[in-house]
């Protein structure tokens, strides 16, 4: 399970965000995980929780939103969002214009959008 490498790793940069901010606990953690990102985000909640035990994270609620994914047409300019290409036939060519020069732009990412902390 992969999850709890990336948990660390997250642990790591909360960490370090509160000591930088003089932090006394933190109490919310927002995390965005893309849909292709290869992360199961019930997998990735359980390994949050049993690693923020005894961390400066330890009450800390965990909010996680999934990125959907979304190609852009090079060719006709428009944003392709995981709803258009749904269809059991979609072959990473443009569903409006039938362009294959097509770029992912959101799906495969994972990383920490918000941490709210106490100071005092």
């Amino acid at each position: 399970m992969h999850e709890m490498s990336i948990v660390a790793d997250l642990f790591t940069i909360i960490e370090e965000q509160a000591q930088q901010t003089g932090a006394k606990k933190v109490t919310k953690v927002k995390v965005l995980i893309g849909e292709l990102s290869g992360v199961v985000p019930e997998l990735f909640r359980s390994a949050f929780h049993s690693y923020k035990k005894g961390t400066i994270a330890d009450k800390a609620k965990l909010e996680i939103k999934v990125t959907r994914i979304k190609f852009k047409c090079h060719n006709c300019g428009k944003e392709i969002k995981s709803k258009d290409i749904s269809s059991p036939d979609f072959s990473y060519a443009c569903p409006f214009c039938g362009s294959k020069e097509v770029e992912l732009t959101s799906g495969r990412e994972i990383y920490l959008e918000k941490l709210e902390i106490e100071t005092s």
